[in-house]
């Protein structure tokens, strides 16, 4: 008993504030069990089966979450839904926690007890979300996603554009990864909430990491493909050897539809056939299918959101190159941008164009698979055009940034023609409003209405807040103002070859489409081997009202547009904003002197 004592004295003695060791060592075991406790506790409500242990969750948000990336992807690594709702961080954590006591109050109230409850409630429930990672610089985002971390050679182009920009003025996730795990609600956002909301923070600019800038120097120096590009361009060329040199034979009825005219063309000597197009390295022009994503569908963030990348000066080319072929397999299946899919119809073109010219011409040559015919719901027999199973189509617009004639053409090349209230648009004018309009006096509404530049209208519709309609067809400028811009060059030139006739047309756009005959340009086309092949010859000089003049040491805006299977209207197929140049390496289209 004696050797006891001096293990009690010393458990006896007071070692803070009065407090006996074994007092300490009480509490510190208690301490200990309440922490590991606590946290055990804390753990459990950031599973995931706690997360949807309540049919709110499990029957709503669980099951979007299921079909995303952040659920199931090629790397086995699941975000669960505390990896983005709960802070890593304790401090905010507990805070977070606290927080969601009110999410208690209102499963017992039976809040969102039911889908239609919860959808009622679900852009407000987003709403919170946002703020809250805005408030943060997305900081739950970061635990998994950081600059730093990132190998821009594996991104696309778009993906490593944005990035950039976003370091560079502040931006953060959720600015651009709005709905990402859940059914969008964003685009139910106005423009100014959208515009708020995304507005770049100073104080989250970030410098560019070695490696981006590493990548970024590279190619400036034109020493940088990266990886997902080369992949890309792998697979092009590939389509393009298919389309062009071993093309299937042509079907009987797209042979039989190839009218004895464009044969007869084709077989005529122009200027162009004398071109040793041999010589000259195809470029690759993809052509997507747009729907109804008119301009005002641009410029609309809840409609497109490359709106604010678009507006502070980036090109469509230059977020969206090498995405066509999925652009237009989504538009074509009606899941964005499209209220009368066509069954059938491609959503896309691969089409080779090469460019040359002399002192006095420019020449172009296009190859491309012909499709088999999708009837089109809508139309007698299935085509809208039966006399034209194929048209071609060029725009050209000058540019100059210090002095653009036509808004935005340098960035969305032939786009800017293209409205919400065009023919077969969601907010075309009926007949009757045509018929009793007083413009009618002075544009030809008979077969509804076309394209137009917003240089010929007094405003344009953009978001159509209160029920009003998009667009701007019938605020037509005074025909002074109309003179002064085509005289002025605020217009876009128009080229086109109709394959039933063989017919080149010469025009352009201002008020509306006018087409003036084929005074400055040919073309010759035929099918053969079910390839396309288009050959064009067009004076590089005009005195002709609304023919652009082109010198050799410029560079210039160019779209294309080729309306395929006997289609007409917006029912086409089309490029993205390009840049044609002479001689230039550095074009997107370079026209090689001969």
């Amino acid at each position: 008993m004696a050797s006891q004592k001096p293990i009690f004295g010393l458990m006896s003695r007071k070692v803070l504030f009065g407090t006996t060791l074994a007092a300490a060592l009480f509490f510190m075991i208690v301490g200990v069990i309440f922490w590991g406790g606590f946290n055990t506790v804390m753990e459990a409500t950031n599973t995931l089966s706690f997360c949807i242990s309540c049919h709110e969750m499990e029957e709503n948000v669980y099951q979007e979450y299921t079909k995303t990336i952040h659920y199931t992807n090629r790397s086995g690594v699941r975000a669960t839904c505390s990896d983005c709702h709960v802070p890593d961080p304790w401090v905010h954590k507990v805070v977070r926690k606290i927080q969601a006591s009110n999410e208690v109050v209102h499963k017992v109230l039976g809040s969102i007890n039911t889908p239609e409850k919860f959808d009622k409630k679900r852009l407000k429930l987003a709403k919170n979300v946002w703020r809250a990672m805005k408030t943060t610089d997305s900081r739950e985002c970061r635990n998994c996603h950081d600059f730093d971390s990132m190998n821009p050679e594996d991104q696309k182009k778009r993906s490593r554009k944005q990035h950039i920009n976003g370091m560079e003025a502040g931006n953060t996730c959720i600015d651009c990864h709005k709905g990402i795990a859940h059914t969008k609600v964003h685009d139910q956002l106005t423009d100014e909430e959208l515009t708020a909301l995304e507005q770049p923070h100073p104080e989250n600019k970030r410098p560019i990491p070695p490696q981006w800038q590493a990548f970024i120097d590279a190619q400036a120096a034109g020493k940088a493909p990266a990886k997902e590009e080369e992949e890309v361009e792998e697979e092009v060329d590939e389509t393009t050897s298919t389309a062009v040199e071993q093309a299937p034979e042509a079907t009987t009825e797209s042979a039989a539809a190839a009218p004895a005219a464009a044969a007869a063309a084709a077989a005529s000597t122009g200027p162009a056939a004398n071109i040793d197009w041999s010589g000259i390295e195809p470029r690759e022009v993809v052509l997507f299918y747009p729907g109804q994503a008119s301009m005002e569908w641009t410029l609309k963030g809840s409609d497109h959101g490359g709106k604010r990348a678009f507006v502070t000066g980036d090109r469509c080319f230059e977020c969206h190159e090498d995405e066509e072929v999925d652009i237009g397999d989504l538009i074509i299946s009606g899941d964005k941008a499209e209220a009368t899919p066509i069954p059938g119809k491609r959503g896309s073109i691969a089409v080779n164009i090469q460019a040359a010219h002399d002192a006095s011409n420019l020449y172009m040559r296009f190859q491309w698979e012909d499709g088999e015919h999708a009837p089109i719901p809508f139309a007698d027999g299935g085509k809208m055009d039966p006399d034209n199973p194929v048209k071609l189509a060029i725009m050209l617009a000058t540019d100059n940034e210090d002095d653009p004639k036509v808004e935005y053409a340098e960035r969305a090349g032939c786009w800017q023609s293209c409205h919400h209230d065009a023919n077969y648009m969601p907010h075309q004018p009926d007949k009757a409003t045509l018929a009793d309009s007083p413009l009618a006096a002075r544009l030809d509404l008979s077969m509804g209405f076309t394209k137009y530049l917003k240089e010929s209208r007094t405003s344009i519709e953009i978001e159509g807040k209160e029920g009003k309609m998009r667009g701007g067809w019938g605020n037509l400028k005074d025909e002074a103002a109309i003179r002064a811009a085509l005289e002025n060059g605020s217009f876009m030139d128009l080229l086109r070859y109709k394959s039933g006739t063989g017919e080149s047309e010469d025009g352009y756009i201002l008020a509306e489409r006018v087409m003036t005959g084929g005074q400055g340009v040919n073309f010759t086309g035929s099918l053969k081997d079910g390839v396309w092949t288009v050959e064009m010859t067009r004076k590089l000089t005009s005195d002709k009202p609304g023919d652009i003049s082109m010198s050799t040491d410029e560079w210039y805006n160019i779209g294309f547009a080729i309306h395929d299977d006997y289609s007409n209207s917006r029912f086409h197929h089309v490029s993205l904003g390009l840049k044609l140049g002479f001689d230039d390496e550095d074009a997107e289209i370079n026209a090689i002197g001969k």
